[in-house]
């Protein structure tokens, strides 16, 4: 009895953290949009979430396992995953910047569909039928989404939103390879870390004067993302995944709030149509790979 409840606290720990992730996130993203909307620039918004993201990590790491678990023998890892990281995220905060906060979040569902794909032509791993029919219905919903030729969403919003996601899905699965030998917190660190000079002479170059209101936008841009990523670091380690991801979907009803409550702009009737698609695809991904690791993991155990 005792380790069952053990197992549920640790699960519903992980699900609690991965919501607060997922709402953390969701006022991030809300406040590049106001930050942008007073003149910001997408270079210093960057720029401000690295950089005031960087003290939040490094205390984190302090408090837990210490700041000499951020040593690492794999630097030039480290170097490729900031690299991708960085384009990545320019793809996703300027679908932000172009699109309605509900659209860019649904394009951003699209990641397990894209990290199948890749996963299959890179790691070669094994993708039945189920995955790929999965992934063909993820982008039908893109299509419900979009409507292309309509004109009703931007072209290249829909570009950058799902090159965004394929470059984040292109993160995973290198972060799968680092994994194996670098820590979580080592991993977070050095992203972070490794930013900052790139960023800082992209803010150099596009820097402009703005309101005191603006600079504490941009500074909240980067405490709230800091504390976002602590938050779905923290879920990994303390849920399984199979219970935990499903939660990033509430970030569609966060985009639907603010959108609605801080630019006027809801949800259309494509969306909610596209939307349950593509989160139905990603769900079936995430459970379908759950369910052949623990078959795995029983076929394992079973010829012990």
């Amino acid at each position: 009895m005792t380790i069952g409840a053990s197992q549920e606290d640790h699960v519903l720990s992980g699900i609690m953290l991965r919501l607060g992730s997922v709402a953390a996130f969701s006022l991030m993203n809300a406040l590049i949009k106001l930050a942008e909307n007073r003149g910001a620039h997408l270079a210093e918004i960057m720029f401000f979430r690295q950089t005031f993201a960087l003290p939040l990590v490094t205390f984190w790491i302090w408090l837990g396992p210490g700041l000499r678990t951020i040593r690492t023998a794999h630097f030039g890892a480290h170097v490729l995953r900031t690299a991708i990281g960085l384009v990545s995220m320019c793809f996703v905060f300027g679908t932000l910047l172009l699109l309605p906060l509900a659209e860019s979040t649904t394009l951003n569902f699209t990641l397990p569909i894209f990290a199948t794909i890749l996963g299959a032509l890179v790691l070669r791993e094994p993708t039945g039928w189920h995955r790929w029919g999965a992934v063909a219905l993820g982008f039908a919903g893109v299509l419900i989404v979009t409507q292309p030729g309509s004109g009703l969403v931007a072209p290249l919003g829909i570009f950058t939103g799902l090159m965004g996601a394929f470059l984040s899905a292109s993160v995973a699965i290198l972060l799968r390879q680092i994994g194996k030998t670098e820590s979580a917190p080592t991993i977070v660190f050095w992203f972070s870390a490794l930013s900052v000079p790139p960023l800082g002479i992209a803010f150099a170059l596009y820097a402009t004067p703005h309101a005191p209101s603006v600079w504490l936008l941009l500074v909240a841009v980067g405490l709230v993302g800091g504390a976002a990523q602590l938050l779905m670091t923290a879920s990994l380690h303390a849920g399984p995944i199979a219970a935990i991801v499903p939660m990033d979907y509430t970030g569609l009803i966060w985009a639907a709030l603010y959108g609605g409550a801080l630019f006027g702009v809801l949800p259309d009737g494509a969306t909610w149509a596209g939307a349950p698609v593509i989160i139905a695809s990603g769900l079936y991904i995430v459970w379908r790979e759950h369910r052949l690791r623990r078959e795995k993991t029983d076929r394992a155990v079973a010829q012990v």
